[in-house]
């Protein structure tokens, strides 16, 4: 009982840590910009809710951009062409198909 009060105190902790540590640094945030891919603005599909991150999926040394989708579970990929520029964006395939997250809404 003593490993689980003592796990859950340094659990807390850490929470207020990081609490205060978002308070402190939040206000350092650059305002958003628009990213392209190509001519295009980057859009995810309706009903809107997107989960973007960095990765170099295709293994030239720059991260490329990803867009989870909301809708059926698809993620768009936008490949980093350097200099602050990505191509346009086309669907994740796998087996010369569209990918998509299994068990998303």
């Amino acid at each position: 009982m003593s490993r689980l009060i003592t796990f859950v105190a340094v659990c807390g902790a850490v929470a207020v840590a990081a609490a205060h540590a978002v308070a402190v640094f939040a206000a350092e945030f650059e305002p958003p910009v628009r990213l392209k891919g190509g001519d295009a603005v980057v859009r995810v599909e309706s009903p809107g809710y997107a989960a973007p991150c960095w990765s170099d999926v295709d293994g030239d040394g720059l991260k490329d951009l990803l867009v989870g989708q909301f809708n059926q579970g698809k993620i768009r990929v936008f490949k980093n062409l350097g200099d602050g520029k990505l191509a346009p964006g086309d669907w994740l395939k796998a087996e010369g198909s569209t990918a998509q997250v299994p068990g998303v809404w």
